[in-house]
């Protein structure tokens, strides 16, 4: 009977050698390169240098060391095949039935900060995905392991005496998801697709207006893949099947990268929606604006700002509507103190779960001491400008829309269009519903008051609709408010239904064919508008 053998060729050397040595222990012989080679030498494991079994250096600084006729006849010959047999005869091949190879750290290195294209392109691994794709393709025969997780499991089959077919079934799938991970990282880095968040540093880029965008910014080819962060119960509803992925080297202040810091209760898939709907609305305020979002169904039903009292933000965005408020996800821009947590935790109050850049110690007590707080989930991310705008990808039947995200809140340039310009505090509450609304389904339209909103319309198919729901939930709060609309007004009839509310003063983008009309409704009604020019649709 021949002698197994095994290549061992890792990047990352975890646990390498205690696996390593129990191969060694179950009969195999053992094949390395390099670095590996070095460390399980060190441990006093025996193994043969590829360049001795092949009779080829390792050449050009290790471009080429594994890519061999002698290592891939070995690892690609099928055992049940007389010709393959004797073509491994009459050229001294040895089998390989057990290969070991991670790869590069690519993706490592594009996310290191100052890392140079040359730098990147070193990193780009050629005969580790050769390997693993070649055992992986011959898995009847050969079993690959690429995951360091996957040690103890194949350690258990090796030494009850074989790896089964179903296991290195499991394996091949895995590695075959393993490198078109990587050949997607490589692809996008290459390809220019900096903005896709597996490969992006965690910091801020200056926003780019669409239009500006070249034409070829997205490439002829889009590449998506991740890594399942956690199964869910279920989708949008108990009968639909969900998963949770996060993108390869995604980092900075993520749903993908939020640390879990309570509740018994899982995360559903509608729960993730919501936390990152809410998050994205928080990060847009600044920590010097401690801010609160409070979110129901993908819309907030409450925001507000203070001057530096995160409780206060919290009890104005919580008189919004505070029956939606029951059931929701609240974010906050800032870190969640006792004070703030012991007003989310008052009796009467129900929060499926809280996300913020942190939480003090206490103020986790305080959730927990909820009478739902066993159930509540707290997920803190970090520092919220921690996040670079990448690229936002929606599923259609047969096939997938991609797009560059939202711009990233900024100073608007407002054009003054009416007879009445807005007063200061008027500005400052447009400027913050302005915001608000970007992060509400369409048709939107939010009204506020002193930093806080207090009516929110979302999701009508008639604008007027939208102003009227917003005008009924912002009851006698519309008095003396200002009123933000996602998108221009088509008709007169919106600006007419606030001003009989009592709003003073609206912002819009502007771009309808009956701008004219509107602006006279406003200036009939004494309400002050200001023109933006960037439409915020969210469909």
């Amino acid at each position: 009977m021949t002698t197994p053998h095994a290549l061992i060729s890792v990047s990352d050397k975890t646990d390498v050698v205690e696996f390593a040595r129990a191969i060694a222990e179950t009969g195999y012989a053992i094949l390395s390169t390099g670095g590996t080679a070095k460390v399980l030498g060190d441990a006093g494991i025996a193994c043969r240098q590829v360049s001795s079994y092949t009779d080829f250096p390792e050449i050009m600084d290790g471009r080429v060391k594994t890519l061999h006729p002698k290592i891939h006849g070995g690892l690609l010959a099928r055992r049940d095949k007389e010709n393959h047999c004797d073509a491994m005869a009459e050229h001294g091949i040895e089998s390989i039935d057990l290969v070991v190879v991670n790869l590069y750290p690519f993706v490592e290195t594009v996310l290191r900060e100052g890392t140079t294209r040359a730098e990147a392109i070193e990193q780009i691994d050629i005969g580790g995905p050769s390997m693993i794709r070649a055992a992986a393709k011959n898995h009847d025969f050969v079993c690959v392991v690429c995951d360091p997780s996957d040690y103890a499991e194949v350690t258990r089959a090796l030494k009850v005496g074989a790896v089964t077919q179903e296991l290195r079934s499991h394996l091949a799938a895995k590695a075959y998801s393993i490198t078109a991970d990587y050949d997607a990282a490589v692809s996008c880095y290459l390809a220019g697709e900096s903005s896709l968040p597996r490969i992006t540093p965690a910091s801020p880029v200056a926003a780019v207006e669409p239009a500006q965008a070249p034409e070829s910014s997205l490439g002829e080819v889009f590449h998506v893949s991740g890594d399942r962060i956690r199964s869910l119960r279920y989708g949008e509803n108990p009968h639909q099947e969900a998963a949770f992925y996060g993108f390869t080297g995604a980092a900075g202040a993520t749903m993908a990268a939020a640390e879990f810091l309570g509740g018994n209760k899982e995360l559903s898939y509608n729960n993730i929606l919501d936390l990152d709907a809410a998050i994205g609305l928080a990060r847009e305020f600044p920590p010097v604006m401690p801010a609160c979002v409070i979110v129901k169904h993908g819309n907030p039903c409450g925001a507000a700002v203070s001057d530096g009292d995160l409780a206060a933000a919290w009890a104005s965005a919580h008189e919004c509507d505070p029956l939606s408020a029951f059931g929701s996800i609240v974010a906050c821009n800032v870190e969640v103190d006792r004070v703030a947590a012991q007003q989310m935790a008052a009796p009467g109050k129900f929060i499926e779960a809280v996300i913020a850049p942190s939480f003090t110690a206490d103020a986790i007590e305080a959730l927990r001491g909820a009478k739902f707080g066993k159930n509540l989930r707290i997920l803190a991310t970090g520092d919220l400008s921690e996040y670079a705008p990448g690229l936002a990808i929606r599923s259609v039947s047969g096939g997938f829309l991609v797009q560059t995200e939202d711009l990233p809140r900024r100073e608007l340039e407002l054009e003054f269009v009416t007879q009445r310009r807005p007063s200061d505090e008027e500005i400052k509450d447009l400027r913050f519903a302005h915001v608000v609304c970007k992060h509400v389904r369409s048709n939107a339209i939010v009204i506020a008051n002193e930093g806080r909103a207090v009516g929110v319309g979302a999701g009508q198919m008639s604008r007027v609709d939208s102003v009227e729901i917003a005008v009924r939930k912002a009851r006698d709060n519309a008095v003396g408010g200002v009123l933000a609309s996602d998108a221009f007004f088509p008709f007169p009839d919106g600006v007419e239904a606030a001003a009989a509310a009592g709003i003073t003063a609206v912002i819009q983008p502007g771009g309808s064919r009956k701008d004219a009309d509107v602006i006279a409704a406003a200036n009939e009604h004494d309400v002050a508008m200001v023109l933006t020019g960037v439409r915020h649709f969210r469909h």
